[in-house]
């Protein structure tokens, strides 16, 4: 995953939890604006979440952040 995706997740999961509180889920599709403007950068994010992770649709914040971090 490219660190300009790894930064935004982090970014966005963090100010997530600090409105809703730690046990706040997420979609990767939060990375996102309604507009796709980035198709590969969103098919990278969808990779990641689906394919190598085997997410579901809602993740907590925390797990996304940890999962980042980890670089995995």
């Amino acid at each position: 995953m490219r660190n300009s995706l790894r930064e935004k997740i982090i970014t966005v999961c963090q100010k997530k939890i600090a409105q809703k509180g730690e046990q706040v889920g997420v979609s990767f599709y939060a990375f996102f604006a309604n507009k796709n403007d980035d198709p590969e950068l969103l098919m990278e994010a969808a990779t990641w979440w689906i394919h190598t992770h085997r997410l579901d649709h809602f993740e907590k914040a925390q797990r996304i952040i940890e999962l980042v971090n980890a670089g995995r």
